[in-house]
C-alpha cells in the first residue's frame, strides 16, 4: 500500500483531483464526488484534508464503508 504524507494529500484539493484522509487511509474520491448523495460540494470542505471527523459525524452505513474500499489508494 502506498504511503503518503499529509502534505502530499493536501495538493489534491480540487474537483478535478480530490483526495481525503479517513482514519489514516487516503482515498481518491474524484470520480465519486458527482455520485455522492450529499453532492460534490460537500467534498470541497475536506478536499486534501483529514475528513475523519466529518465521516464519523454523518454515521455512514456499512454499504458506504464497503463502497469506499474501491477509492482507497494508500495510507498516511
Amino acid at each position: 500500500m502506498q504511503k503518503y504524507t499529509v502534505e502530499e494529500v493536501a495538493k489534491h484539493n480540487t474537483k478535478a483531483d480530490l483526495w481525503v484522509i479517513i482514519n489514516k487511509n487516503v482515498y481518491n474520491v474524484t470520480k465519486f464526488m458527482k455520485d455522492h448523495p450529499g453532492g460534490p460540494d460537500l467534498f470541497m470542505d475536506v478536499a486534501g484534508k483529514d475528513a475523519t471527523t466529518e465521516w464519523e459525524d454523518v454515521g455512514h452505513s456499512k454499504d458506504a464503508k464497503n463502497q469506499m474500499k474501491q477509492f482507497l489508494i494508500g495510507t498516511v
